[in-house]
């Protein structure tokens, strides 16, 4: 095999395939508008899926019952719709009109009539995918639209927020968010709409990103307000008095403002149009490792917090730090969920929050004020909170000098997945999982310093931890039914695996998850009883939604493997292309088929020198893994482990990694970053590890490389 039909082949399964920017009128009934009265209303009555959390208070819950626990047997596949990507599909569908609104990879928007499954029209906001794939820590993912009057809004990978005519896929207008700040950004996240205002934060705290959220007009897309997350340069003027006041709980001494700081809104928002009040969760630190960002210490705002802002004027009204002077990457951007809920017999108006580090939280959304926190999930970083609502730390997990063992690691007890509140069981319904670390400072880290042996330093990664896996602990999934009010879990539903799907609830007592092993199961919301599972063809980490057309109820759920964990691995054996599948009660349609893949051999016959294989190695744990895992750690996920890629691509390694054939679809160019004989050396180590697997009988190493 030559190396023109090496890059054929694995153009087909490498970094998502392209989709063509095509609009077609909508030949349907007129569009009726989204307004925040439609939203209110629809939350009672189910009908549509108006917000990617269903409704304001963003729930991942509705009242809809004609699918339940009685009839959940005869529910089977009504539609499917390909997605054409083969990256990871973390949207949410939303729903109005009858029109089915849910993005793919890079920020590509599909408009699907919610009925039949046929397609309105696509949308690609052609986003230059060699020059923003370096940028993605995390997968070129995106997580969905907003919706308001007749417009969709979507927020491209490369920083773009767009408005679309929701009719038309039409383009009405289009903002760079990025504009004039200094830094390596990126979006995943789906916008928000706050009454006249669409707002949008990003993803870049790996890098060098400072977090800041912007707000737009929804009619003009003039901007109104930016309100950043973490100071500037002390030295220079604050923004406002909540820059100032932030300011002091940081060390100057560690110049946090060179390297961004971090603290970036990557996903979640939500908005209470009664309160008239924004709140947004923010990122980690940059870097990760306190000691080097903040020497002195100091808790580091608005690191890991939840802050409240005034959407009309992006004034700061009140915030709670979940983990002060984040040490382990433990984002507060996790979905959060507003509810009234009984406490001590008061009805209180709160926020309910899982994030990365392992408690759950139940905040007064009024004033702030801290009510609870009890781990949901083991944690080997803090045994509990006081009263005042701070955590009560286990000294060595800020030992700069010791490794330590670190549950949760970096990928969190809970990600980006959606969790679900029910009001009719007064549970919480958390897509949780076990996934440790053995963490320890790299003291001697420098900003941007490209590092051989430093995971991702070559492509911008400033993380000063070096991580291992530890055998003693195991990794796996539960879905947990959370209680807010007694603080413990009624009951748990365990996985093999991490990374499984958002949660969807229902009236009909009903909750459904997406798996990561590729199954979509319903569950009794009370029990936690499995009443019902369909075969996917990959795994799942969308969260699904469920509408009503004609007087029937639809649960539509996307998926497509990739993320964080699932770049370089999978857990299904099946992988398919990007698809959403769509069930109703007597559904008959086919299910789509599985990509067909290689054999999994494992690569043999190329030429090199043993004595690079341990620079190779080091090259190759700064440049790859974060993307490929370890070579033979796995058999690949969204993308290939490359010790198990044709001869011709290891061969050929060049032709790929200097702005190579897969540069257009996201590979990064590493022409300034490595030479020809770093090539060589990583040619060494990928074949030299082969040939190690295979003389030791098909024992795998350990990855340590893909947390």
């Amino acid at each position: 095999m030559n190396s023109r039909t090496a890059v054929a082949i694995m153009s087909s399964m490498v970094f998502g395939m392209t989709i063509t920017g095509a609009h077609a009128e909508n030949s349907g009934p007129k569009y009726k508008p989204v307004t925040e009265n439609r939203i209110i209303e629809n939350s009672a009555k189910g009908a549509e899926w108006l917000t990617t959390g269903m409704d304001y208070h963003e729930t991942h819950y509705s009242p809809l019952n004609q699918i339940n626990k009685s009839n959940i047997k005869e529910l089977g596949l009504a539609w499917s719709y390909d997605l054409k990507s083969s990256r990871g599909i973390e949207s949410t569908p939303v729903v109005a009109n009858g029109i089915m609104y849910v993005t793919s990879n890079w920020g590509v928007v599909h408009a699907i009539d919610a009925k039949s499954g046929e397609s309105i029209w696509k949308y690609d906001p052609e986003v230059d995918k060699g020059k923003w794939g370096v940028k993605a820590c995390c997968d070129a993912v995106n997580r969905g639209v907003a919706l308001s009057g007749d417009k969709v809004y979507v927020a491209a990978f490369d920083g773009r927020l767009i408005a679309l005519n929701a009719s038309t896929g039409k383009v009405v207008w289009e903002k760079d968010t990025f504009d004039g700040e200094q830094g390596f950004y990126t979006i995943t996240g789906a916008p928000r709409i706050a009454g006249s205002h669409v707002v949008i934060g990003n993803g870049g705290a790996e890098y060098s990103g400072r977090g800041y959220i912007t707000s737009y007009n929804v009619d003009t897309g003039k901007k109104e307000w930016r309100w950043y997350t973490v100071p500037g340069n002390p030295k220079e003027p604050f923004e406002n008095e909540a820059m100032k006041k932030a300011a002091k709980t940081w060390d100057p001494a560690g110049e946090w403002w060179k390297n961004g700081g971090g603290g970036t809104v990557w996903d979640s928002m939500v908005y209470d149009p009664e309160l008239d009040t924004l709140y947004i969760g923010t990122g980690n630190g940059n870097p990760w490792a306190a000691a080097l960002r903040s020497p002195a210490g100091g808790d580091n705002l608005y690191l890991a917090s939840i802050v409240a802002i005034d959407p009309n004027s992006g004034e700061y009204k009140w915030h709670y730090q979940e983990t002060p002077g984040d040490n382990w990457d433990y984002t507060s951007v996790q979905p959060i969920i507003m509810a009234d809920i009984k406490i001590d017999g008061n009805l209180r108006k709160v926020l309910l929050h899982a994030p990365k580090n392992g408690f759950f939280y139940v905040i007064d959304r009024e004033t702030g004020k801290f009510i609870s926190a009890k781990n949901y999930m083991d944690v080997t970083w803090a045994k509990g909170y006081d009263e005042s609502g701070r955590p009560i730390e286990f000294a060595a997990a800020r030992d700069t000098k010791n490794e330590y063992l670190q549950i949760p690691g970096p990928l969190g007890a809970h990600n980006w997945q959606p969790m679900s509140y029910s009001k009719d069981t007064g549970l919480v319904y958390i897509p949780a999982q076990q996934i440790s670390v053995t963490y320890k400072d790299q003291m001697d880290w420098r900003f941007e310093d490209p590092k051989p042996g430093v995971r991702g330093s070559i492509i911008g990664r400033n993380e000063a931890k070096t991580m291992g896996s530890s055998s003693a602990v195991s990794e796996f999934g539960e879905l947990v039914a959370w209680d807010p009010v007694s603080k413990k879990s009624r009951w748990r539903v365990r996985y093999d695996a991490p990374w499984n799907g958002g949660v969807l609830s229902t009236g009909g007592d009903l909750v459904f998850q997406g798996t990561a092993d590729g199954k979509f199961i319903a569950y009794d919301a009370e029990t936690g009883d499995k009443l019902w599972k369909f075969d996917l063809n990959g795994g799942a980490g969308a969260g699904a939604a469920t509408y009503e057309i004609d007087g029937e109820q639809y649960i539509s759920i996307p998926v497509g493997w990739g993320g964080a964990y699932g770049l370089p691995r999978k857990v299904a054996e099946q992988r398919g292309s990007g698809t959403v599948y769509t069930f109703k009660l007597g559904g008959k349609a086919v299910s789509p088929g599985s990509l067909q893949e290689g054999t999994g051999k494992l690569v043999e016959g190329v030429d090199y020198d043993p004595s690079k294989i341990e620079y190779g190695e080091k090259l190759y744990t700064s440049s790859c893994a974060t993307c490929h895992g370890a070579p033979g750690a796995t058999k690949g996920g969204a993308l290939p482990n490359l010790a198990y890629v044709d001869k011709n691509i290891v061969e050929n390694l060049g032709i790929f990694v200097f702005k190579g054939p897969f540069y257009s679809l996201g590979m990064p160019d590493f022409t300034d970053k490595l030479s020809q004989d770093d090539v060589s050396a990583i040619k060494a180590y990928i074949q030299g590890t082969a040939d190690a697997i295979r003389e030791s009988g098909g024992k795998k190493i350990k990855d340590e490389t893909v947390h």
